[in-house]
């Protein structure tokens, strides 16, 4: 049952990435630097929800 949970809480987190992301690349200018983090934030994230699902 924590694992499930633990899996949740990872999927939100890259849910909520996703949009960050989005929302970033709609502004007039958007900030490279912060989306390559927010990128490699995402990809982490979906690593561990991979490596948790395993």
């Amino acid at each position: 049952m924590a694992a499930t949970a633990h899996l949740k809480e990872l999927e939100n987190k890259h849910a909520n990435l996703e949009q960050r992301i989005k929302k970033e690349l709609k502004s007039p200018h958007p900030d490279t630097l912060l989306l390559s983090n927010l990128k490699k934030k995402k990809l982490f994230l979906k690593d561990r929800i991979f490596a948790a699902q395993s």
